[in-house]
């Protein structure tokens, strides 16, 4: 297989929830609770002031949107204020720098994606990239799934169809992601040629699938679920362990014939040496505050679904997806870097 270098939309129901989110400040404060003043030194005596959620993504995402709905939640079941501030940048290692190199009181804590750790070290060789030992895993969040989808109105049919092509050009979201990864290696064991063409996020790649600028993309559920209803798209596959509620009828790749999972999964992490009483603290409000009805509304309305783990499985998580990942590419010489 080649998989060829070349240089480099969402869902209209998905766009309009997060069009409000999008106009948020870069920190702001959610509000409810109240700020119990103290020390803010951990221990027993934590929380004792405000806490601070950073996410690692422009306002108006999908880990946008779950961080503000975890921090307005957990105000109640924690006893204090939460911000939430947005530090864009890298697929996540601006904030992850910046959090994680902070003092380990549990007053900075980041809601950060699994594709950073698991899928970034195959595209970029980074000396200086976060390590998962530089965090104390809290709780895993959620996981949102990726379906490859074609034009309407393309002579593709099903994914039969996309793998009888002589070569194929595919949509990603950008360098490092799941949607770059989830196709790559789709096309890597079917043995097509393959083109890679970079988008910047799930809207642009859209916007392209439509306009018939690629033959597929690979984007999120979110993304894609009113653009199928309204049949602007044609669902071809999707890459999660099992059918979706939300597209029922389409196959996974697995029922496809082809071993391939690939997911974005987020969760709550903060600087290493986090102590213990601090780090059980924060786990039991997030408990409480994913239980919420109101959390429960966004992640239903969003497409997303939840991943609610302890600190330990999201630790095995990111280490046996990394390490999953990084063998299938080898054995199937696709350099993602080169794309």
């Amino acid at each position: 297989m080649r998989i060829l270098s070349k240089p480099r939309a969402r869902g209209i129901r998905f766009g309009a929830l997060l069009a409000g989110a999008a106009l948020a400040v870069t920190a702001c404060s959610v509000e409810g609770g109240s700020n119990g003043g103290g020390s803010g030194d951990g221990g027993s005596g934590y929380p004792g002031r405000t806490v601070e959620f950073t996410v690692p993504t422009e306002p108006g995402g999908s880990t946008d949107l779950i961080t503000r709905a975890l921090a307005k939640s957990i105000e109640e079941p924690l006893g204090v204020k939460t911000i939430v501030v947005n530090k864009p940048g890298a697929n996540g290692k601006i904030a992850g720098k910046d959090v994680f190199g902070s003092s380990p009181d549990g007053y900075r804590i980041a809601v950060m994606p699994q594709s950073l750790f698991s899928i970034g070290p195959l595209v970029l060789d980074d000396p200086d990239a976060i390590q998962l030992d530089d965090m104390t895993f809290v709780k895993g969040l959620a996981v949102e799934d990726y379906v490859l989808v074609t034009s309407a109105s393309s002579d593709i049919a099903d994914l039969d169809g996309v793998l009888a092509r002589d070569r194929v050009a595919y949509g990603t979201t950008g360098a490092g992601t799941g949607s770059q990864l989830a196709q790559a290696l789709l096309f890597g064991t079917a043995k097509v040629d393959a083109a890679a063409v970079p988008f910047d996020g799930g809207g642009p790649l859209t916007t392209a699938v439509l306009g018939g600028k690629v033959d597929v993309g690979a984007i999120q559920i979110a993304e894609a679920v009113e653009q199928v209803r309204a049949g602007a798209l044609r669902p071809l596959v999707v890459f999660s362990e099992e059918r979706l509620d939300a597209m029922p009828d389409v196959p996974t790749a697995r029922e496809a014939g082809h071993d391939i999972v690939v997911d974005q999964r987020r969760f709550v992490a903060a600087p290493a040496g986090l102590p213990d009483d601090v780090r059980d603290t924060l786990a039991k409000a997030i408990d409480k505050a994913v239980a919420s009805p109101e959390y429960g509304e966004v992640l239903t309305r969003s497409y997303i679904n939840r991943w609610e783990v302890d600190g330990s499985r999201v630790d095995d998580q990111l280490r046996e997806s990394g390490e999953r990942f990084a063998r299938l590419t080898e054995d199937l010489g696709i350099d993602l870097a080169g794309q």
